[in-house]
């Protein structure tokens, strides 16, 4: 089947909406609400297209092809309409891009830039002063949340936690922000994936370090919670972690447990172990691997002897690789002849 988009003839599939199209063939169209893992959800319009010069724009997000539909994706009438659109969005928006974190990434900023927008021209409301602070992980600011509804889509469909939802109707409307389940008794997980798809600075990661998105580099690597084995996108400003983002690919597929969202910060903390520490005298001091080495080996072997192999027990960690959590387990059951062997991705 084929489509006209622009002009030009496409080829498409029954079933995909104009949206996918688009996309697939190099033709953006904004969107804020738009996520490929939720339902449609037509909320911020941005993504209007004219179908067959009707008088009525459609959303492209929703829209599926049909034989004979002709799609102007740019046109005059379009392109003011996504200006209007942006405009309310701005109603109550404040224009601190200057000290806000999400500034060079935000989807709001991009596309009033993009569009030409400086400013609303619409009559402001009373803006809210509430800025939610609750979650040990994360804030919510109400004056800068543009009600796409991702956050609601994921949470109900991808964590299936239903923790947020919209409150209040119209102009009012806001996201109903009970994101700390130990406090309200809510069903929040503090996730953190209502963060990963806020298009704007509504939802931000509490963190010690200011960064903003230029500031950092990225690192593709997989979490070590879990066997799962999520992908990961370590942030990295200098020489220091500072914020962990899922990444769209096997097996999360764009999502994160609380853990692998947010659980990072052991790898700089003046805590963490970097050298063997022997106790001797009753005071752990500093020793080599070799000295390390051999008293475990004294132990394991004294032990062994005295009380048996099925007297000793090994727990292996998630933050080692497979081949080495291969080897210790193999270690356990070859090398000192017991199957009391365990592993903390079980817990």
């Amino acid at each position: 089947m084929y489509i006209k988009i622009n002009n030009e003839n496409i080829e498409v599939q029954t079933g995909e909406t104009i949206l996918n199209v688009c996309n697939r063939i190099g033709i953006h169209i904004p969107t804020l609400c738009h996520d490929d893992r939720i339902s449609p959800g037509t909320t911020c319009r941005l993504c209007v297209v004219e179908i067959n010069n009707s008088p009525k724009l459609s959303t492209s997000c929703s829209t599926v092809v049909s034989q004979g539909m002709e799609v102007e994706t740019h046109s005059e009438r379009v392109v003011e309409a996504r200006r209007d659109i942006l405009k309310l969005n701005l109603i109550n928006h404040p224009n601190d891009c200057l000290t806000c974190k999400k500034s060079g990434e935000c989807k709001l900023q991009r596309y009033c830039y993009e569009y030409e927008v400086e400013h609303g021209n619409y009559s402001k409301t009373k803006p809210s002063v509430i800025k939610d602070s609750s979650n040990p992980f994360y804030t919510y600011d109400k004056n800068k949340c543009v009600k796409c509804g991702k956050c609601i889509g994921i949470c109900k469909e991808i964590q299936q936690a239903h923790a947020i939802q919209f409150n209040h109707r119209g102009i009012n409307s806001e996201m109903g922000s009970e994101f700390d389940g130990a406090i309200n008794n809510s069903s929040c997980e503090s996730c953190g994936n209502c963060v990963s798809v806020c298009p704007t600075g509504a939802l931000e990661v509490k963190s010690k370090e200011k960064y903003r998105i230029y500031d950092t580099k990225s690192v593709e690597t997989t979490c070590g919670y879990c066997g799962v084995g999520c992908r990961i996108d370590l942030r990295v400003k200098g020489n220091t972690i500072v914020e962990s983002r899922p990444v769209n690919k096997a097996p999360n597929f764009g999502s994160l447990c609380v853990k692998g969202r947010f659980g990072f910060n052991f790898i700089s903390h003046p805590d963490r172990l970097t050298e063997p520490l022997i106790r001797r005298n009753g005071r752990l001091e500093k020793a080599t691997w070799n000295e390390a080495f051999s008293v475990i080996t004294e132990k394991i072997m004294s032990t062994k002897r005295k009380y048996s192999a099925d007297s000793i027990a090994g727990f292996s960690s998630a933050r080692a690789s497979t081949e080495e959590n291969y080897l210790f387990q193999k270690l356990f059951r070859a090398g000192i002849g017991t199957n009391n062997i365990d592993h903390c991705a079980r817990l």
